[in-house]
């Protein structure tokens, strides 16, 4: 055998190297051409001839059988990129349709490159070509589909350049798929660079993971998008919608639900106070910044002079510089300015900060409202049950001009206020006219020979200001002094009244005869069932009798009978504290006309103090009666080094804190020592002209 020489290996390297790139252009379906350019002269493999549909008899090897092949709208084009290529002796790149001689249309996508010959001009064009019909008819598919969507779709290659743009994109982004392809978004739209567009776009590019979200785009689009961009081999895809109008109805239910909402709190807050002054606090509050930048509550005195009464500002840097604006703006504000049209007109009125500005004389007021600077404000009527009860002027700024829509809330609430103002007004009327009429049934104490008598009267906090409780002290004919202390089941107007009538009876039936306690009471019932008084009610009644034995031993006697109501108390000189009855006690009036009441005697040193209550005093929702007396026990020995009328005042101080859960009612009475000057505190000696005034006279 002869040795192979280098030679030889390196021909069988280089013919295996063809073999080998010709088995893998033809596995590939590639089919090569040969261009010469001087001669004109066209060499086709035989792929390349049976794909275009010669045979090797009727292929003329000329540029001319390849032209006639070409799809008549690709001919222009194709020709064109092959002059390019010979003329800078640059690469060819170009797909185009054939026409087959059995009228099949296929793709065809060529690829190569012109060669200079020894003069430097091409002499040869040389590449490969190969069908591509099956991958542009699935391009062509999903081009189809894409024009199809309801939805905007572009995709963007790797240097951000458009690659393609559907239809429903042209007509979003409001320019032609011509002026697009090629062009970097970031020029086509240049408020996207640095905006939640770029960013999203970036981070999906850069982690590989598709996002999605809402974004707003200025002028020309003015629009909101939704869009959703993943990233693919080429760069990324884009699919968008418009949701504008989708984004003003949310925005509009939820300016519906907030005014909705606010609406429900103004009720609730103004409902839920009968108090004009907490009313008066709380809608300012309720308004800023809900309604305005800054606003004014105005209201209309019993004298018919308006009085501005609460502001609230959204910065509270400036809500001082607007109380103090608050403080004198109406004082120098002439009847012409808007405020005043608005009062009168019982309308809501719109104006520019300035239109007051330019109103206002030089000072305060003016110098003020420079300062505060408001761009435009609404003057809205507070009205109720067909008046004008105030005004609430609501101030805008950073040129917030308020539509009509703005104007009918901002009323509403107003309307509300108004409404809630005047039922605090007329409750607060017809709370003082009840609470006066409650009053004015439960007179001044006498003030008899050195005995001291308080008495006090405070109305349920929860309740009408009027009820059934009642206190009494006057003198009988004989000079005794008679305390009463009492209480009408109920807690309305009704229970009033009925108080009035039993109050009266008794007052009627003891200043008359100078009966004792229990014959008082006794003849109370049957004159309640006589006069057909229905109704129910306690009552303790204690006279004070003293004969001159016991003026000289410095004590006097109590002797009381009780209708089924508390035990009285003594507070002895020495600070201790006894209850002078046991619970036990009478049936409560009402119940038999004629039951038989019973009396009780205690003898007292003077000095001593006894003290008649309402259950109002010492109840509790939380405590039983027995705690609530044990309670009033403690604070009266506590208090005992008092003045009679500080003593009781501060007894209701600690034991309800001025807020009681039931009507209070007290009276007391204080037996200074007979044997000294009747103290100043007592008061001046004065009893009725028919009245003794020695208590010790029969």
């Amino acid at each position: 055998m002869e040795p192979t020489s280098v030679g030889d290996v390196h021909g069988h390297d280089a013919e295996a190297a063809r073999l080998r790139a010709e088995l893998a252009i033809s596995a590939a379906g590639i089919g090569t051409f040969d261009l010469d350019v001087r001669t004109g002269r066209l060499t086709w493999d035989a792929r390349l001839i049976e794909m275009f549909g010669y045979d090797a008899d009727t292929f003329e090897q000329t540029i001319e059988a390849f032209n006639a092949r070409l799809h008549p709208d690709d001919l222009p084009r194709v020709t064109d990129a092959l002059q390019t290529a010979i003329a800078t002796q640059g690469e060819l790149e170009t797909d185009y349709r054939i026409l087959l001689p059995d009228g099949d249309t296929r793709w065809v996508s060529a690829r190569g490159k012109a060669f200079g010959g020894p003069d430097g001009q091409a002499a040869r064009v040389i590449g490969v070509a190969y069908d591509v019909t099956a991958e542009r008819t699935s391009e062509a598919r999903v081009a189809r589909v894409l024009e199809a969507m309801p939805a905007g779709f572009y995709s963007l290659d790797r240097a951000w350049r458009f690659a393609h743009v559907n239809a429903e994109a042209e007509k979003l982004l409001g320019q032609s798929r011509d002026d697009l392809l090629g062009q970097v978004i970031w020029d086509a739209f240049p408020a996207a660079v640095n905006s939640v567009f770029e960013e999203s776009y970036r981070r999906a590019v850069t982690t590989g993971e598709p996002v999605a979200f809402d974004a707003h785009y200025p002028a020309p689009l003015d629009g909101w998008y939704e869009l959703r961009a993943w990233p693919t081999p080429d760069g990324l895809s884009v699919y968008f919608i418009e949701v504008t109008e989708r984004r003003q109805a949310e925005a509009q239910a939820e300016r519906a639900t907030r005014r909705l909402r606010l609406l429900a709190q103004v009720s609730a807050e103004l409902a839920g106070t009968l108090d004009v002054q907490a009313a008066t606090a709380r809608l300012p509050r309720l308004v800023v910044p809900a309604l305005a930048d800054y606003c004014i509550l105005t209201v209309i005195d019993d004298d018919g002079h308006p009085r501005d009464v609460g502001s609230w500002h959204v910065d509270p840097a400036s809500r001082s510089l607007l109380e103090r604006y608050m403080a004198v703006r109406l004082d120098a504000m002439p009847l012409t300015a808007p405020v005043g049209r608005a009062l009168h007109s019982n309308e809501a009125v719109t104006f520019a900060g300035n239109d007051v500005l330019d109103l206002l004389p030089p000072g305060d007021a003016r110098d003020l409202l420079g300062v505060l600077a408001p761009q435009s404000e609404v003057a809205l009527p507070l009205r109720a049950r067909g008046r004008t009860l105030g005004l609430l002027t609501l101030f805008y700024a950073d040129g917030h001009v308020p539509t009509a829509e703005d104007v009918t809330v901002a009323q509403d609430v107003a309307d509300r206020a108004g409404l809630a103002w005047d039922n605090a007004r007329l409750f607060t009327q017809q709370q003082q006219m009840a609470e006066t009429l409650q009053r004015s049934l439960l007179t001044d104490p006498p003030e008899p020979d050195h005995a001291e008598i308080v008495v006090r009267y405070l109305p349920a906090a929860e309740a009408a200001r009027v009820g059934g409780d009642w206190y009494d002290a006057f003198l009988q004919p004989n000079g005794s002094t008679m305390l009463v202390i009492g209480d009408v089941v109920g807690h309305d107007t009704a229970a009033a009244a009925a108080m009035g009538q039993v109050r009266s009876l008794l007052r009627g039936i003891a200043a008359y005869s100078d009966a004792g306690p229990a014959e008082v009471l006794r003849g109370l019932d049957q004159a309640m069932a006589v006069l057909q008084i229905d109704t129910l009610a306690t009552a303790a009644v204690a006279r004070f009798e003293q004969t001159d034995d016991e003026r000289e031993r410095g004590v006097t006697r109590i002797v009381w009978a009780n209708a089924g109501h508390l035990p009285p108390l003594a507070l002895h000189p020495d600070g201790s504290v006894a209850v002078l009855a046991d619970w036990k006690a009478d049936l409560l009036l009402g119940v038999d006309a004629f039951a038989q009441r019973a009396e009780s005697v205690v003898t007292l040193d003077r000095g001593s103090t006894v003290l008649l209550y309402t259950d109002g005093l010492i109840e509790r929702r939380d405590a039983d009666l027995d705690t609530g007396l044990d309670r009033l026990r403690t604070h009266l020995a506590e208090l005992a080094h008092l003045p009679l009328q500080q003593l009781c005042d501060e007894l209701i101080t600690r034991l309800v804190d001025g807020k009681p859960e039931d009507d209070v009612a007290l009276v007391a009475v204080r037996l200074h020592p007979q044997d000294r000057p009747r103290p100043a505190e007592a008061g001046p000696n004065r009893v009725p002209d028919l009245v003794p005034p020695d208590p010790t006279v029969p």
